[in-house]
């Protein structure tokens, strides 16, 4: 007898509208009006963004079609109720799993953008077609471009830790292969947990099989064993970190805490499946090596490799590649910026993170002016490279072997840059975005 697998099925949302295509959405049935509002809310939140860019994007369609909307946003589902003079009618929508696509985030934001325009002109049926063709987009990167787009990232995140050109390489082909299992297994449909822990699992033994290739057909080093917790940075959940950050500063207390849940959730995973890892390989985290290496000469590294590490995060995000060059030349300021704070002035990690992001989030906000790209899609990359994996992973390691006094000092690094990045993008927003300043 074969087996049959469940799915989450799918929304027929053409199936509910009743009004032909003569009929403007401003003068359609509450019930159509209400499919539309849910339907945008319910894309929007499956390509990542958080709870207040959801619910701001509902109320405008709201509005436009003149009704009202109530809605109760969480990680992967929707409770908003519609409200047209004396009558409301309620919906339920969920996800059956979040992500982030940053290249549907800007269509979505572009639609947003003429929405009001069209409104009184194209009919509810019109308007999903439009979205079912902003649904049914392909995403633009295969396994190996995304593979390849980590296997970057992560060897400019070594050596912006710290690691030399031995990491760097080893953490390439580690990363590249993590993330390709990661993608083959998320298009299967395999749960957080497995997708989390047998990338991360991969991606620390490829680290471990380059490295002892290195030892015995190079002569390498066995000190550089340290880098392999760099090979698994790219499973760093920046997006529901950042994300749920934002949605606690606006109240959005559900869609917050859920989305920081996630992401704990993902990191306690990853960093499991790390130290299992290093106990059967015998690894274990240790400082890099000094890089002998001039202040001049290392800030432009820093550029570059912040450019870079950015660059292939953004790809990650599905970004397109204009897109992703942009948010590189963002992060490569603000993440250098954040380094050279922390070696040459002497700040604190957690308030050189909060500048980094707000920086990040300033030059976001001039940029979408110019450009249009969303600014979630331009910050986030550009401060995931400033999440700490490593103190994450070194603290979870410390405490697996009981030595609460490191693992303590090493969370509680992690746990001020990780409050202070999100805090970073919000002051940027509150100094530039009106809307984002004032309650709505």
């Amino acid at each position: 007898m074969s087996k049959i697998r469940k799915q989450h099925m799918t929304i027929h949302w053409h199936d509910i509208v009743q009004s032909d295509n003569s009929v403007p959405a401003t003068e359609a049935t509450l019930k159509e009006k209400a499919t539309l509002v849910g339907r945008i809310g319910l894309m929007m939140l499956s390509v990542g963004t958080g709870a207040w860019r959801v619910r701001n994007s509902m109320n405008k369609v709201s509005r436009c079609l003149g009704i009202s909307c109530s809605a109760d946003i969480g990680l992967l589902s929707i409770e908003c109720t519609c409200i047209d003079e004396n009558h409301t009618y309620t919906q339920s929508l969920s996800l059956p799993t979040t992500g982030v696509n940053t290249d549907k985030l800007t269509e979505l934001e572009l639609f947003m953008r003429d929405f009001p325009e069209k409104a009184g002109t194209l009919s509810v049926m019109q308007f999903h077609e439009v979205l079912d063709h902003i649904q049914e987009k392909k995403a633009n990167y295969k396994a190996w471009n995304l593979g390849l787009a980590s296997a970057i990232a992560c060897c400019a995140f070594t050596f912006l830790l710290g690691g030399g050109p031995v990491e760097m390489i080893c953490a390439f082909f580690g990363a590249g292969v993590g993330n390709f299992v990661r993608k083959l297994m998320l298009n299967r449909k395999i749960s957080l947990f497995g997708n989390v822990a047998v990338s991360v699992a991969a991606s620390c033994a490829v680290y471990v099989i380059t490295i002892l290739l290195a030892q015995n057909l190079l002569h390498v080093s066995a000190e550089h064993q340290a880098g392999y917790i760099c090979a698994m940075l790219f499973v760093i959940p920046g997006f529901p970190l950042i994300t749920g950050g934002i949605d606690l500063a606006k109240l959005d207390m559900r869609s917050g805490l859920e989305r920081i849940s996630y992401a704990i959730l993902i990191i306690t995973v990853a960093t499991m499946t790390g130290w299992a890892t290093a106990m059967l390989f015998r690894f274990q985290p240790a400082d890099f090596q000094p890089l002998e290496i001039q202040t001049g000469t290392m800030i432009l590294l820093r550029i570059a490799a912040s450019f870079f590490g950015v660059y292939g995060f953004s790809l990650m995000f599905n970004s397109p590649r204009k897109m992703a060059f942009t948010a590189g030349l963002i992060g490569m300021f603000a993440n250098t910026l954040r380094l050279e704070l922390i070696d040459l002035a002497g700040f604190p990690v957690g308030i050189a993170a909060f500048l980094g992001a707000f920086c990040s989030g300033c030059i976001a906000s001039v940029v979408k002016k110019k450009i249009g790209f969303p600014r979630i899609s331009l910050t986030v990359p550009a401060i995931v490279i400033m999440v700490p994996g490593l103190y994450m992973y070194r603290g979870i390691y410390y405490m697996g072997l009981s030595n609460v006094a490191d693992g303590s000092i090493w969370l509680t690094k992690a746990i001020l840059i990780v409050i202070a990045l999100p805090l970073g993008l919000v002051a940027a927003r509150l100094c530039t975005d009106s809307n984002f300043r004032h309650c709505s």
